[in-house]
């Protein structure tokens, strides 16, 4: 129960940007979460404009593209069968590639403030 409270302490003091540490862990995660944003509405245009004309796709619409995209970028896999035409393809490549530089940068990012904030508390306690 203890580790749960410290747990939620520090959430906290990360969405406040408490200290020095915090703010930086929280700056990290902004910019990843804008930059997937962006990446996600972009490679939605693309895949939509792509596959729109493809034969038997099942992205046809706007709507159906982005629910593509997001799923790719947050899972690797969608219930959408993969992408028809070549430039589908190597979009989908693309942010297979982009999902997983999120994930080690991400998994960097928090090694790094779980580093740091130990070495914090052990100063101070």
């Amino acid at each position: 129960m203890q580790v749960m409270r410290r747990t939620g302490r520090e959430l906290r003091a990360v969405f406040r940007a408490e200290t020095p540490t915090h703010r930086r862990y929280r700056g990290h995660l902004a910019v990843i979460a804008i930059a997937t944003i962006g990446i996600d509405l972009i490679c939605a245009f693309l895949a939509y404009f792509l596959e729109r004309h493809a034969p038997q796709t099942e992205i046809s619409t706007l709507g159906s593209a982005f629910f593509w995209t997001s799923t790719q970028l947050l899972t690797v896999s969608s219930s959408i069968k993969d992408p028809i035409s070549f430039g589908g393809r190597v979009l989908d490549i693309l942010m297979e590639a982009y999902a997983i530089t999120v994930i080690a940068t991400l998994a960097g990012a928090t090694g790094a403030f779980i580093q740091k904030r130990g070495i914090e508390i052990e100063k101070s306690g």
